[in-house]
């Protein structure tokens, strides 16, 4: 009988394409953080197509041009601006809500940044997650949750190797380290309060994604290679390459967007089982390095140049990083849809939309999520 239900398990599984994902957010609570941030208004824009009722928690958006801007994100969801720092604030508005659904997004998301501000993005990063899921305990309602943290959790050894869920976590910067304290802070969380074998009694789901090196459009950050190299493009200026040789788990941010929703998913169709970590990014052929992703965007842009500067001092980034997506693939029954290279020109396309005809940008950004859904 095992055998038979795991099997009509992952065949139902398989079926679920995720334009029907709407069958599980359509007219649910979802307490989204970080909605005002590059994923975040990616995800509040799908969650609205799905039908979702949202409510987000953010601070302002940083850029003018930044993406939750370009789809007027306000219109989108009911929108609370504020800090993930501010404990009493942010569990006031999740009990008020009763979500069915939660997404934590928020963060200091930068590496180069968390050199600067150590302290900070380490409180934003792990004492704002313990925040959410403080709040998480006040409610009366079952709720499944969703903490993204990021592929540089793990202790990166610089091999070949992809990482898997069950390896040692570490982080050499700030920000890695930070993010790895997040995945400590969940599991224990999980452990203690959200135990999946006390399902019954807490009736919370608890699950963390770790996916990163994500690209798209709408992104405007500092020190991040692909804002970096459309500033460069759009202003005919040099592209500065820093590490051309690393190699990165580049992936389009539908594809980690879709992981999450999955997961969600999957919580409430069995809560007890998928709360855990799950990896989210390419296939291993589609790791490309620094220098093969500028190339590729030059090639698609029709124009630029890059350069390799020689830097005698600069914050320490990882060289090599690869992730192994087999669980997600097993257990979720999710896998990546495009390829790196296809990847590169849907990020590209958004940007060449919103440079030459910015008022079609948000039509565009919602005809993505439609064609990657079906």
């Amino acid at each position: 009988m095992e055998f038979w239900a795991g099997a009509v398990e992952k065949l139902v599984s398989s079926l679920m394409n995720y334009e029907h994902l709407s069958q599980y957010y359509r007219g649910k609570k979802v307490f989204l953080t970080g909605h005002t941030g590059f994923k975040g208004s990616w995800l509040l824009y799908w969650l609205h197509l799905l039908g979702a009722e949202v409510k987000g928690y953010a601070l302002a958006p940083v850029h003018e041009n930044d993406l939750y801007n370009c789809i007027n994100g306000g219109s989108l969801c009911s929108s609370v601006i504020a800090n993930i720092m501010d404990r009493e604030r942010l569990a006031k508005e999740i009990t008020s809500f009763q979500p069915d659904f939660i997404f934590h997004l928020a963060a200091q998301p930068l590496v180069r940044l968390s050199y600067e501000i150590p302290s900070e993005t380490f409180a934003v990063n792990a004492v704002g997650t313990a925040h959410v899921l403080d709040a998480v305990r006040l409610l009366p309602n079952p709720c499944a949750t969703v903490l993204i943290t990021t592929d540089k959790v793990y202790e990166n050894k610089e091999w070949h190797f992809p990482y898997r869920e069950v390896d040692q976590l570490g982080g050499y910067d700030p920000y890695s380290a930070s993010k790895a304290c997040a995945e400590l802070l969940i599991g224990s969380y999980r452990n203690s309060f959200f135990n999946p074998a006390a399902y019954d009694s807490h009736q919370k789901a608890i699950a963390s994604a770790r996916a990163g090196n994500v690209i798209g459009g709408g992104d405007w950050a500092k020190d991040r290679i692909i804002p970096d190299i459309v500033r460069a493009l759009q202003s005919d200026d040099v592209i500065t390459v820093r590490n051309p040789k690393s190699v990165r788990p580049w992936q389009h941010v539908l594809e980690p967007l879709s992981g999450y929703l999955h997961l969600g998913a999957k919580l409430i169709d069995n809560p007890v089982k998928y709360s855990r970590s799950y990896n989210f990014g390419p296939f291993a052929e589609d790791n490309l390095t620094v220098q093969e992703l500028a190339e590729q965007a030059i090639a698609y842009w029709g124009s630029g140049r890059y350069e390799t500067p020689v830097l005698t001092e600069q914050p320490h980034e990882a060289g090599l990083l690869k992730l192994d997506i087999s669980l997600a693939m097993n257990e979720l029954h999710w896998k990546p849809k495009y390829d790196a290279r296809t990847a590169i020109a849907k990020t590209l396309e958004w940007y060449k939309t919103f440079t030459n005809a910015p008022t079609e940008i948000a039509a565009q950004t919602k005809e993505t999520i439609l064609a990657y859904a079906k």
